[in-house]
This record gives C-alpha cells, structure tokens and sequence, in this order.
C-alpha cells in the first residue's frame, strides 16, 4: 500500500487528507495518472514528495512509502 497525504483544495475537494493506493511499485507519472482518472483530477500543476523529498515523473513509488500531493497555490 501507498499512501497518498492530500494538501490545499484538493484536501477540501476529495473531503480525505490522505488516499491509499494498492500498489507495490509505481512510477510518479503513473501514479498520477490513475489518481487523475480516477477521481477526475488534473495533476500536470502539482509537485509530487515523496518520503518527504520531492520526486520526479520517473521515480518509483514503493509499498510503504508516503506520497505527498501539493496543489499550486494562488494568493498574495
């Protein structure tokens, strides 16, 4: 299992801070890509951490870890 910590509106939007995902290795992209269709997200804008250190589209995402979500934010 992958957990996935949801911040910003996308905390409000989902009405959950945190999804698990049933995966033992994923890629970033793809991750994103099934978060996407799955609950109707456009996730190209939002930076991805993972263990706490930010990822890129090709890293992996093992089983155990903790993905971070973070939306862009507006505001001055």
């Amino acid at each position: 299992m992958i957990n996935v910590q949801c911040f910003a509106h996308l905390r409000e939007r989902l009405g959950q801070n945190e999804i698990t995902v049933d995966h033992n290795r994923i890629s970033v992209k793809n991750l994103l890509e099934e978060l996407a269709e799955t609950y109707s997200l456009q996730t190209d804008s939002f930076m991805v951490a993972v263990n706490e250190e930010y990822a890129d589209h090709d890293d992996i995402v093992k089983a155990g870890d903790t993905v971070a979500l973070i939306p862009p934010v507006s505001g001055g």
